[in-house]
């Protein structure tokens, strides 16, 4: 939402679980404005405010995703006052923004549209995480009645539901998605068989009384070993858990150069503030082949958010998009680099080990630890792996591998 000069980041006790429910939602942010915005006006109309704002906040980067009156940024986490709503259990309020000392500075309250009043709702899971937070700012002091605030919650309530709808119908999606994958592979694997024992029966039955017994024999054993195909693959049907895996038909998926121009969406605005180049690359020759996108958007938005903790200005984040492709692998390779402030070889191995070092970042913020143990869960869930090279003081170069299947789709 708001961006200020550094502040000590407040983080809740449930941390590691909060951002890894709001992963699972598995969102890309350049998309949800048309989904809330209506949302976001009402919740401005309802407090009488001039702006409303919903903002969704992983480890390190406060996500304005929809609003009413006021640009939409992404925001480092701890320049933020919605940082301190996810931690309340109802609402977090201010009254005199420029009188309180943590957010005098801000930008929009020491300058430009100079806002003074904030009040905000936490937007809580199922499974009890404040994932973001539903706010309103005025130039003006305000108090709201009972009433508005009861509205607020409830649409507050109204916009997570629709985050669990939209979660819910991307599963089913990929369900359904997958299931037509299986019926045209099952549809194709019975044709053989049938189509064989079909040929072999005609045979049979054209050459009536003329075949020897040798012949019959040997068109009865195919026409067995046929059969025998046949009830194996109905097996495999009867038996889902058996089932080998299809890969998915991908509608919904991203290539290398969709990739490159989303990142680039979603950190250029922070790096160029923060006066760090920023920097996607990605295979030419291989930018339209498409893949599915699930959870990918997560593992390296938290990757160059890390990057971008720890680089200090004038310094270089560049990030490296590829494909290796052999005949029975296609495997994603993206590399996160940057000239930060580096771990030593005894941190690389805790982080690896799932432990979590005491680094700290260019302004003193949380070390790299939560983070890189949130990349490798996701991680694990797509089969991928995770190297780590950084020296300190000259950077760090994280290296993602994750295989996308045996088949290339392109658009």
């Amino acid at each position: 939402m708001l961006q200020s000069t550094s502040q000590q980041t407040p983080y809740p006790e449930n941390e590691s679980k909060r951002v890894l429910d709001l992963m699972a939602f598995d969102l890309d942010y350049n998309t949800l404005e048309k989904e809330f915005e209506e949302l976001t006006s009402l919740a401005a109309r309802v407090a009488g405010t001039e702006v409303s704002l919903l903002n969704l906040i992983d480890l390190y980067t406060q996500w304005t995703v929809a609003g009413h009156g006021f640009p939409m940024v992404q925001t480092p986490r701890e320049n933020s006052v919605c940082q301190y709503t996810i931690l309340e259990q109802d609402h977090f309020e201010v009254k005199n923004l420029q009188e309180d000392e943590r957010f005098k500075d801000l930008a929009g309250v020491k300058d430009g549209q100079m806002l003074r009043y904030y009040f905000g709702v936490p937007l809580r899971t199922p499974d009890g995480h404040n994932v973001g937070s539903l706010c309103v700012l005025d130039r003006n002091e305000v108090t709201l009645s009972a009433d508005k605030i009861d509205l607020l919650k409830a649409l507050a309530h109204e916009i997570v539901k629709r985050l669990v709808l939209l979660k819910e119908v991307r599963l089913l999606h990929s369900e359904l998605t997958e299931s037509r994958t299986v019926n045209k592979r099952v549809a194709h694997d019975v044709r053989g068989p049938i189509g064989g024992i079909m040929g072999l029966t005609k045979r049979l039955i054209q050459k009536e009384g003329m075949s020897s017994p040798e012949e019959v024999l040997k068109i009865s054993q195919m026409i067995h070993k046929s059969s025998a195909s046949l009830l194996a693959l109905a097996d495999e049907i009867l038996l889902p858990n058996q089932l080998p895996t299809a890969q998915p038909e991908i509608k919904d998926g991203m290539t290398l150069a969709s990739f490159k121009e989303a990142l680039e969406q979603l950190f250029l605005p922070q790096a160029t503030e923060k006066a760090i180049s920023f920097v996607v690359h990605i295979n030419e020759a291989l930018r339209d082949i498409t893949f599915t996108k699930t959870r990918l958007m997560q593992i390296v938005v938290n990757l160059v958010s890390n990057a971008l903790k720890f680089t200090p200005p004038l310094g270089e984040i560049s990030v490296y998009l590829d494909f290796t492709l052999t005949q029975n692998n296609r495997v994603l390779q993206i590399q996160v680099q940057d000239t930060g402030i580096g771990l030593s070889q005894d941190q690389v191995k805790a982080i690896l080990k799932g432990q979590t070092p005491s680094t700290c970042g260019t302004q003193g913020e949380l070390g790299y630890g939560m983070g890189l143990q949130l990349v490798q869960q996701l991680l694990a869930g797509l089969n991928g792996k995770l190297g780590v090279e950084s020296t300190p003081g000259q950077g760090s170069t994280f290296e993602l591998a994750i295989p996308i299947g045996t088949v290339l789709y392109s658009v």
